[in-house]
């Protein structure tokens, strides 16, 4: 009961929050949600990506993580399209179920939900948290194969019904995130301490406001939102992203030979709920908006009972070595 109320004080409330704010916001001022995901996509997004890159070592045996990371998701994609055939969607509601399924909040909830795991009982030795930077890392590799994939591969699903695929591809192309990866790898390899240079504490204000301002946009699209709550296709997408995500991690975890904190990490990571990302890019494509909101909301509230039972397991099946 302790581990639920903390997570669901520490890591789940100010989430709705903030949530509840951009909601509230909108509902006053009739706030401009397009300018609002252009500055998530094109400046706080690549800004974050490419910081958080930098700045955090990559130990080889994170290579699992990421191949783990990529089966998972490929895997998810090929059960929500057989979902979608089943279930007869058209193509814009197939790609956005698509969408829900396969990219979680390895950013928005993933860091901070990581980064209080690993910083409390039974993680702290005398007062110190050794095991956070390999965690932290970990979930890094996860949160980078999120970006690259929702930057490219979301956008592209996403534009399919209602654009041109040249011009998708032209958008996914002009999306600065897709550049920020290979960017930093580069730059970690030049000896010169890239956080010295005049622009990097812009660079960092950016990283930093992400969070807030992703979640303050989707409780704007949520203030246009006509729920459902009997939408069986929401529910279908929240079953694949939370109870999908942890059994094919724990699959590969095992095929992989991973162990201790990082195979803790990618089981947790998986059952992270639907990315907030997932709604922007709605948004941006006019792609059934309503139904990849209530998606993000549906799972992150679901989640906040489910993450509680994934942590426990995650701790018991893999201890510290």
């Amino acid at each position: 009961m302790n581990v639920f109320l903390f997570i669901l004080t520490n890591n789940i409330t100010p989430i709705l929050v903030l949530i509840t704010l951009g909601y509230l916001m909108n509902k006053k001022f009739d706030l401009n949600i397009q300018t609002l995901t252009k500055f998530n996509f094109y400046i706080f997004v690549p800004a974050f990506t490419f910081v958080n890159l930098y700045t955090t070592k990559i130990p080889v045996e994170m290579i699992k993580v990421v191949v783990t990371a990529v089966l998972i998701m490929g895997i998810n994609m090929s059960v929500a399209s057989l979902t979608s055939k089943i279930r007869g969607y058209d193509e814009g509601l197939k790609n956005a179920f698509t969408n829900s399924a396969i990219f979680f909040n390895a950013g928005n909830i993933g860091i901070p939900l990581i980064t209080l795991v690993f910083s409390s009982v039974p993680f702290v030795i005398n007062g110190q948290t050794p095991y956070l930077e390999l965690a932290l890392t970990a979930q890094i590799m996860m949160l980078v194969v999120q970006n690259i994939t929702a930057n490219t591969i979301g956008f592209l699903n996403a534009g399919r019904a209602n654009t041109d695929w040249k011009k998708s591809l032209g958008k996914v192309l002009g999306m600065p995130t897709i550049y920020a990866v290979p960017l930093a790898l580069i730059l970690k390899t030049i000896p010169y301490d890239m956080t010295q240079v005049a622009i990097w504490p812009a660079l960092d204000y950016a990283r930093n406001a992400l969070v807030p301002t992703s979640l303050l946009t989707l409780g704007v699209q949520l203030s246009r939102t006509a729920f459902e709550f009997k939408n069986k296709e929401v529910y279908l997408s929240v079953i694949i992203r939370l109870l999908g995500g942890p059994i094919l991690a724990l699959i590969f975890i095992y095929l992989f030979g991973m162990n201790g904190i990082i195979a803790q990490v990618v089981m947790i990571s998986s059952a992270l709920p639907t990315a907030v990302n997932t709604a922007l890019i709605a948004v941006e494509y006019d792609n059934y908006p309503d139904f990849a909101s209530q998606a993000v909301m549906t799972s992150t509230l679901f989640s906040s009972v489910s993450l509680v039972f994934v942590i426990y397991m995650a701790r018991m099946i893999f201890p510290m070595a």
